[in-house]
């Protein structure tokens, strides 16, 4: 393992290296596989350059994690808008997520509805490419749109591109309180529909879930409202009688109380037993009909976050078990059943407008299935054009997203 401490140690690494490098943040989140034989760990890089509160900006290097940059914040009542997913619960893994992982991964969480994603608050990066160039993009304010395109492309590039060594910032205000407005045993098909007419009112909803879709459990819909304590209480109010004509509406409102059911939202707490796991973009209006036809096929169990924007897929040994028919003994069961779910997930996506992610599964379908969602022949060809430009002999995490 490398584990170079400046900028000019990753550049001198990459330069000077002739296996495929896995370039690694904090470790938490070993999504995917790649054929690297070294590992060229970012979180020796670590600590905050610069925080200037009133212009909501910061900088930090990449290995910097991300509860020091959260611990920093919250003293001026700051925080990161996009809510950056901890996989380390959902995963089992440990470790400290960074800040640099969560560019690179473009992770964000339930707010992004509103908010938007990571990359939407990227203003600046620094990374050293697989020629070992160190190269800067953007800038410290938004209005500074200097290689606007090249930072935006980093925001999701899982370190096929470059090593991530320096990031940018767009920080905001803390919401001073937030409250959960939630349904109960809501219908599967009410679900999109209700979380629709509460995105569409004035109440500025900022967060907006539901699970689990698929099985004879107590079904939750979830709505948050941030903000300031008598806007939260009065949207609060309507919302909960918008809601009557679905149910009987209750309400958190605690601010720590609510906090914690988002937080365990984000991370998705609720299928952190599960050993698979995958996550789905799709359009909120298509969300429903995906779910079905992926459900006639395979037994699994589903959550929409993003107001159905995000299907969250997961299956219990159990459910992978009753995907197959035929198998040797209950290891080559949750293979087989993981495999048949995966590809019945794909295919179902085929017929709608969004891609399908493997998060989790057993090692043997890891190692042999597809990580990210197949490209299309145009798209696929995009990226190996630029990945040919940024990464000419192919040692950044190479075969990650093939």
């Amino acid at each position: 393992m490398f584990t170079p401490e400046t900028e000019m140690e990753v550049a001198d690494v990459i330069r000077s290296a002739n296996n495929g490098l896995h370039v690694q943040g904090g470790g938490t989140r070993p999504i995917g596989v790649t054929n690297a034989q070294d590992v060229l760990s970012m979180r020796a890089l670590s600590g905050i350059e610069l925080y200037e509160p009133g212009a909501l900006t910061l900088v930090a290097k990449a290995g910097t994690p991300i509860s020091e940059i959260n611990a920093t914040l919250d003293e001026q009542g700051q925080m990161l808008a996009f809510e950056p997913i901890d996989h380390r619960v959902m995963l089992g893994t440990r470790g400290d997520p960074t800040i640099g992982g969560a560019v690179a991964g473009n992770v964000s969480g339930p707010r992004r509805i509103t908010a938007g994603a990571c990359r939407d608050f990227l203003l600046g990066v620094r990374f050293v490419d697989g020629r070992g160039r160190t190269l800067q993009n953007g800038g410290r304010v938004m209005k500074n749109v200097t290689g606007y395109d090249l930072v935006k492309l980093m925001a999701g590039s899982y370190g096929t591109l470059g090593a991530i060594t320096e990031v940018s910032l767009k920080v905001l205000p803390k919401p001073e309180t937030e409250a959960t407005v939630f349904l109960t045993d809501v219908e599967p098909d009410q679900a999109v529909r209700v979380m629709s007419k509460a995105m569409n009112t004035p109440f500025d909803i900022s967060g907006a879930f539901y699970g689990p879709f698929d099985r004879k459990e107590t079904t939750k819909l979830c709505l948050r409202i941030e903000g300031r304590a008598i806007s939260v209480k009065y949207r609060m109010d309507e919302l909960m009688k918008l809601l009557s004509a679905d149910g009987t509406p209750q309400v958190e409102a605690d601010r720590d109380a609510s906090q914690a059911i988002w937080a365990d939202i984000r991370d998705m707490k609720m299928v952190s037993d599960a050993p698979f796991v995958a996550r789905s973009s799709i359009r909120p209006s298509q969300a429903t009909e995906f779910i079905q036809t992926q459900t006639r096929v395979c037994f699994a169990r589903n959550y929409l976050d993003w107001a159905g924007g995000l299907v969250w897929t997961a299956a219990s040994e159990n459910d992978l078990a009753q995907n197959v028919t035929t198998a040797k003994d209950n290891a080559e069961a949750l293979v087989l059943g993981a495999k048949r779910l995966i590809d019945a997930t794909r295919e179902a996506m085929s017929q709608y407008d969004g891609h399908t992610t493997l998060i989790k599964s057993p090692k043997d379908v890891r190692q042999t299935v597809q990580t990210f969602h197949p490209e299309n022949d145009v798209v696929r060809s995009l990226a190996q054009n630029v990945r040919a430009e940024f990464d000419p002999r192919g040692i950044l995490n190479p075969g990650l997203m093939d």
